[in-house]
C-alpha cells in the first residue's frame, strides 16, 4: 500500500502537467516585426520557387508614400534550420521531395514558440511547389499578416491605457484598446484624437462620426468628402490656415470587410496638410454606429518623415482593428 501511495504521489504531478496549457511553458518568439524566415535551398530560392514567394510576400505594402515590401524575407537552407531559427515569429518551410505523400500548404500555430506561425509547403517537385505558392497566395499572405496584427493587438490589451478607452466609450459606445504611450490630444463633441509622439514619429488615432441617411452605404467619394470636413475643423497643421485632408495625389482604396461578426469598410490612403508639406499614410474603418443617422470612423495615421513606415502602419492598424462595442469588451 505504501508503494502504491508513493507511486501516485509521483505520478499525479506528471499527469496533471499533461493537461496544462501548452503555452505556459513555450518560448516567446524572436525576430523583428514583419520578418519571415523562408527555409528553402539556395537553388530554388534563386529560381522560380523563390520568385513566387517574393511575388506573394515581398510585394509592395499598400498605400505608402515610398515603396516598402510587405514583409522582410530571410532565406536559410534546411541544413541551417537550427533551434535558433525554430523560435522565429514567422516561418515558411519548404519540403520538396519525391517522398512527399500529401502535397499542399499547411498552416500551424505555435509549433516551437508563441505566438508563432509555421507555413509548410509540401511538394514533390520545384514546379509543384511554385504552383502551390501561387494557388495559395492569399492563404499564405493573410496567415502571416493576421498574426502580425494579433501580436500588436494582444500587446495593446496587455499594456492598455484603459483611461483612454473609458473616455472614448462614453462618447461613442465603444473603443479601441490603446497601448501605453498614447495620450489624449483632443476631445471635442463627437471627435476624439489620441497620439503617441516621439522625436522620430507621430502615430495618431482619430475617432469621429459622419452623416448617414440610414439606407445604402455611401460611396467612397462621399465618405472622403465628409471626413475632410471633420479633419479641417479638428486637425490643424503647424501654421495658420493649414489642416489635415485626404490626399488626392493617389486615390484611396476602399474594401468591405467582416471581422469578429462586425461588417465595416476599410479605407487606405494618404493624408496631407493643406498649404503645407506634411503627409503620410492612413488606414481607417468606417462602421455603422449606434446612431442610425451616423457612421463611425476609426482612423489611424502615421507621420514619420525620413523613416520607413510599414511597421508603424501595422501598429495603428492593429489599434483600429481592436475596436469593440462596450458590451463586447474582452477581459485581459
Amino acid at each position: 500500500m505504501k508503494k502504491i501511495l508513493f507511486l501516485l504521489a509521483v505520478l499525479m504531478p506528471l499527469l496533471s502537467s499533461c493537461n496544462e496549457d501548452k503555452s505556459s511553458y513555450m518560448k516567446t518568439v524572436t525576430g523583428k516585426a514583419g520578418e519571415v524566415i523562408v527555409i528553402l535551398d539556395k537553388a530554388n530560392w534563386d529560381g522560380e520557387v523563390g520568385s513566387a514567394v517574393r511575388d506573394v510576400l515581398a510585394k509592395d505594402y499598400p498605400m505608402l508614400p515610398q515603396k516598402e515590401a510587405s514583409f522582410t524575407l530571410i532565406n536559410i537552407n534546411k541544413a541551417a534550420f537550427s533551434d535558433l531559427f525554430k523560435v522565429h515569429r514567422n516561418l515558411l518551410f519548404f519540403n520538396i521531395s519525391d517522398n512527399v505523400a500529401n502535397p499542399g500548404v499547411f498552416i500551424r500555430r505555435d509549433a516551437w514558440a508563441q505566438p508563432q506561425i509555421l507555413i509548410t509547403v509540401e511538394a514533390k517537385t520545384p514546379e509543384q511547389a511554385k504552383q502551390l505558392v501561387e494557388e495559395n497566395s492569399d492563404k499564405i499572405f493573410n496567415a502571416i499578416d493576421q498574426i502580425e496584427k494579433e501580436r500588436i493587438a494582444k500587446a495593446s490589451r496587455r499594456y492598455e491605457e484603459s483611461s483612454i478607452r473609458s473616455v472614448v466609450t462614453e462618447r461613442f459606445g465603444g473603443s479601441p484598446y490603446f497601448p501605453k504611450g498614447y495620450s489624449i490630444k483632443k476631445v471635442a463633441g463627437e471627435f476624439f484624437w489620441a497620439s503617441m509622439e516621439t522625436t522620430h514619429n507621430n502615430l495618431g488615432i482619430l475617432i469621429y462620426t459622419i452623416p448617414f441617411d440610414g439606407k445604402e452605404f455611401p460611396p467612397m467619394e462621399k465618405v472622403i468628402e465628409e471626413q475632410n470636413k471633420v479633419l479641417k475643423e479638428n486637425v490643424p497643421g503647424m501654421f495658420p490656415n493649414t489642416y489635415m485632408i485626404t490626399s488626392t495625389a493617389v486615390e484611396p482604396i476602399m474594401t468591405p470587410y467582416k471581422y469578429k461578426g462586425e461588417s465595416f469598410v476599410e479605407i487606405r490612403g494618404l493624408w496631407e496638410v493643406e498649404n503645407d508639406f506634411m503627409g503620410g499614410p492612413f488606414v481607417e474603418h468606417v462602421l455603422y454606429s449606434k446612431d442610425p443617422n451616423k457612421l463611425l470612423v476609426v482612423q489611424g495615421f502615421v507621420y514619420a518623415p525620413k523613416y520607413k513606415k510599414r511597421n508603424y502602419v501595422r501598429q495603428v492598424e492593429s489599434i483600429v482593428y481592436s475596436f469593440e462595442w462596450a458590451e463586447n469588451f474582452q477581459n485581459k
